[in-house]
């Protein structure tokens, strides 16, 4: 049985060898150029008016200037963290007198039992109640 497959040759054609591998189209006016450099700065004409020229020699006294700079960091409050710790986050912990009020009272007692609860961070030990 006989491939009807073309043989390939050993090696890719080189790239300068494909037809039509560099013709990005018409080249671009001043594209890639170094710009020309920015013209000289005007001349004021020496005419006697405004500030005095100084001179090379001359030491010129400026007033220094203290600069004070404000760094304002945001304030991320997370829900249920520790207001006093900032790192803990509260947990819900339940008090003996709401436990036992949920047990002898049972209907209206869960109602008390949930509104006896404290708050406790587990990093600090901080109760909030």
């Amino acid at each position: 049985m006989v491939d009807s497959k073309p043989i390939l040759q050993d090696r890719p054609p080189a790239y300068h060898a494909v037809p039509g591998a560099y013709e990005y189209g018409p080249p671009q006016h001043g594209y890639g150029a170094i710009p020309t450099p920015a013209p000289p700065p005007y001349q004021y004409p020496d005419g006697g008016q405004g500030y005095p020229v100084a001179q090379p020699g001359m030491a010129v006294s400026q007033q220094p200037y203290a600069a004070t700079y404000t760094v304002i960091q945001p304030s991320v409050v997370v829900v249920g963290g520790c207001p006093a710790c900032r790192v803990g986050v509260l947990e819900d912990d339940f008090t003996c007198l709401g436990i036992l009020c949920a047990i002898f009272c049972f209907p209206l007692g869960i109602l008390f039992c949930f509104a006896l609860r404290q708050r406790r961070c587990p990093n600090c030990g901080a109760t909030f109640g």
